[in-house]
């Protein structure tokens, strides 16, 4: 037994050590680059899926393995840890730096959450929309770590609101203290203390597990208190009931939606960007992945996907009852009134846009517009006044080149006293590099350098060669079937690992299929990167889960029940749109010219 205490104990340390070793006869038994390059991409591999290191420290393995092995020099491995997609990341922080400091994301999340107003649907709709249009800037756990203190404000006013409700009900049909509604304030005081608790850890990831086992003691209170009830107590039980399920629903909206908005926008997340960093390095020659193209193909299937998670959501949990969110003139109740002062108030606090806001929504306004007019594709773009350095400016230069000017445009303006003088302030600009600093994700960036090595080392190796050789016999299956199957892999395992590392073993493999199978690259790439963000079944899948699951408001059940639901959801959408709307966009059916002809002779490890 203290063997195994041992074990557990240093398991990780294990791990490190064994992976390498009983991998080792690989490159030592079968003696070629592609042997070689294989086994640097198994240790990588098994590292980015266990994490025995930190995921940006087991990157930086093939900066060392591949020259050792002959495969790359050292510089040019050094190249790969560095590319436009750094640029590009860049350029998108001091921009999602800005909006964090001076509060902008705070505003744009009230005011969609007042414009589709209080009842319980819509409020959660509008959570929703809110948190996917800041993940569609940001990164998913930004949005999500902005977005769950004003949900959990809104609970625990919706809890008030209610308790004072029911208690005034109960004395006007009673007459008297009931002794039921004793015992559901002590409860009431277990879980209201819990909200406290949790509303201090905003980005925590340690899950008390009293909170647990208040909520079991609870829940087998009310089923043995619920048989003997009187009917007006009965009807206060099944209210209580829907008022959890509505918590469960407002906390698992903010952690979908920052999820499902991400998939939006080539910067939304880390594996579009990853994607399109890889797509455009294997294929130089095609020009049709950029920000405008990728938003055209993805926001039918964010749009899609987000309106029948929210009906899910709230069939799971509620029920949905279309009579109730579409009645005209229905008086709110006392948890609608409360939600509505919550957030009214909240959105008072703010005071009008400051200089800095206005500054920053302006530079966000023009990034965007500069993004989308480069290379539209149906009009000429700005891109095109500059002939002769054709493909120079990508978007990553608009990034860069906006995101500067944060640097440079002081944060304060001159201000008038009193008579009429001005005061001026120290120049202090939107942002400063030590807050840029603590924005930007340095550990992504070195991860995603190692997938460029990785796949720069299969090329030169042409362990990529044999890969697709050995796919081949793929081609036989129907191609619909074939990406289904990709799809479904892909989601399997970035609900164990996270969604950078499995893209950045994935593409690799599934590039030389596609070109195996003579098919167009991107009827494959595009689901499978759309599919890499699907981590919605447990808390330690992505970081938004574990920021919402770590308020107390929902156990793993509850994720894993709503996130399956989801994942299907979101596989069927996805497939859906690669055989329709986005095929004319790519002419998907054709194989192009800028993709490589492999031929049946290849050589072998």
């Amino acid at each position: 037994m203290k063997v195994l205490n041992y074990l557990l104990a240093y398991r990780r340390f294990l791990l490190i050590v064994l992976t390498p070793l009983l991998l080792l006869p690989l490159p030592l038994i079968i003696k070629t680059k592609e042997a070689e390059c294989a086994y640097t991409l198994f240790v990588v591999a098994i590292f980015w899926l266990t994490e025995p290191l930190p995921l940006a420290v087991s990157a930086l393995l093939p900066a060392f393995m591949f020259p050792l092995f002959g495969i790359m020099e050292s510089k040019e491995v050094a190249s790969a840890y560095f590319k436009d997609f750094h640029l590009l990341l860049m350029g998108v922080i001091c921009l999602a730096t800005s909006i964090e400091k001076w509060n902008f994301h705070k505003r744009v999340a009230l005011r969609m959450v007042m414009l589709v107003g209080v009842n319980p649907a819509w409020l959660t709709l509008g959570f929703m929309v809110s948190c996917s249009f800041l993940s569609m800037w940001l990164s998913n756990t930004s949005a999500a770590a902005m977005v769950m203190p004003i949900v959990e404000a809104v609970a625990q006013q919706i809890t008030t609101a209610e308790a004072e409700a029911d208690m005034l009900e109960m004395s006007y049909s009673n007459g008297s203290t009931n002794l039921a509604l004793e015992l559901d304030e002590n409860v009431g005081e277990c879980e209201n203390s819990d909200w406290t608790e949790k509303g201090k850890q905003l980005n925590g990831y340690d899950n008390d597990m009293s909170s647990t086992v208040c909520t079991i003691e609870k829940e087998n209170e009310k089923e043995k208190e619920q048989q003997n009830l009187p009917p007006a107590e009965t009807g206060r039980k099944s209210r209580e009931d829907k008022y959890s399920g509505i918590f469960k629903v407002m906390c698992l909206c903010i952690a979908y939606s920052a999820t499902i908005g991400g998939l939006t926008t080539i910067t939304g997340t880390s594996t579009n960007l990853i994607f399109a960093e890889h797509f455009n390095t294997r294929y130089p020659d095609c020009k049709c992945i950029n920000f405008g193209s990728w938003f055209i193909l993805s926001i039918p299937i964010t749009v899609v996907i987000l309106v029948l998670s929210w009906v899910w959501l709230q069939w799971l949990f509620l029920g949905f009852d279309f009579k109730s969110m579409f009645k005209c003139g229905k008086k709110k109740t006392a948890r609608e009134e409360a939600s509505a002062k919550v957030i009214q108030e909240e959105y008072k606090k703010l005071g009008p846009m400051s200089y800095p806001e206005i500054v920053t929504l302006i530079l966000f306004i023009l990034m965007t517009l500069l993004w989308f007019t480069r290379e539209p594709g149906f009009i000429p773009g700005w891109s095109s006044l500059f002939p002769k350095y054709k493909g120079y400016a990508t978007d990553s230069t608009t990034a860069l080149v906006i995101g500067l000017l944060f640097f440079i445009i002081p944060a304060k303006t001159l201000s008038r006293t009193s008579n009429g003088e001005s005061t001026a302030y120290g120049y202090t600009p939107l942002i400063t590099w030590k807050e840029f600093q603590s924005c930007m994700p340095w550990e992504i960036a070195i991860l995603v350098g190692g997938g460029f090595a990785l796949a720069d080392g299969c090329e030169v190796s042409k362990l990529s060669d044999w890969v697709a050789s050995k796919l081949t016999p793929l081609g036989s299956l129907p191609l619909w079937l074939i990406i289904l199957i990709s799809c479904l892999i892909v989601t399997s395992v970035t609900e164990v690992a996270s969604n950078p590392a499995t893209i950045t073993i994935f593409l690799p493999i599934l590039s030389p299929l596609a070109e195996a199978i003579h098919v167009n690259p991107l009827f494959i790439l595009i689901p499978a990167t759309l599919c890499t963000s699907f981590a919605f079944l447990l808390p330690v899948a992505n970081p938004a889960n574990a920021i919402v699951f770590s308020y107390g408001h929902l156990t793993v059940m509850d994720m894993v029940k709503a996130g399956l639901g989801i994942n299907i959801i979101g596989v069927a959408v996805v497939m859906l749109g690669i055989m329709t709307w986005i095929v004319p966009i790519f002419n998907l059916y054709t194989y192009p010219s800028w993709a490589p002809i492999i031929s049946s002779n290849s050589t072998g490890l």
